[in-house]
């Protein structure tokens, strides 16, 4: 890939579209070779899905490593913080529920269904906890739908 023409040249214009493109169709699938993106993130053992730009900022020196999960995750909430400005008494629990919403369907679940007497029984995130930052769990759905690509952290 580094050698090839198309993908530096589109790279230098910063057009990733493009080089997606051109690897799904000239590069993935080739018979006898069978490469794709699958094969590609199982291979590199990550703890999440990336992207096929990701793949290619890495190969290309843009990148030095992959981030985690967990690192994503803590950016995410940081974004939220710096936006939102809950007092400090708050961010742990917000923490919690921000990563526990994004990676565990139940908690996403309890949230879409209303029905929040399952937090009683939840092992990611506790009834307790949910009544005491009641308003921002009510605000982290709305937030994750309009700002968090939920595809990474799969």
């Amino acid at each position: 890939m580094r050698a090839n023409l198309f993908i530096k040249e589109n790279l230098e214009k910063e057009n990733f579209d493009a080089i997606e493109e051109y690897i799904k169709s000239k590069i993935f699938e080739k018979p006898g070779e069978n490469f794709n993106l699958e094969k590609l993130r199982k291979s590199l053992r990550i703890d999440r899905r990336l992207s096929l730009r990701e793949i290619i900022e890495k190969i290309f020196g843009r990148i030095k490593v992959f981030k985690t999960k967990e690192e994503l995750l803590d950016k995410e909430v940081e974004k939220f913080i710096s936006i939102h400005k809950p007092n400090s008494r708050e961010v742990p629990l917000i923490r919690k529920f921000l990563k526990a919403y994004i990676v565990d369907p139940e908690v996403k679940d309890i949230m879409e269904s209303k029905e929040f007497g399952r937090f009683a029984t939840n092992s990611q995130f506790s009834m307790e906890e949910y009544k005491e930052v009641r308003k921002w769990c009510e605000m982290i759905p709305e937030y994750v739908k309009d700002y968090v690509s939920l595809n990474k952290f799969m």
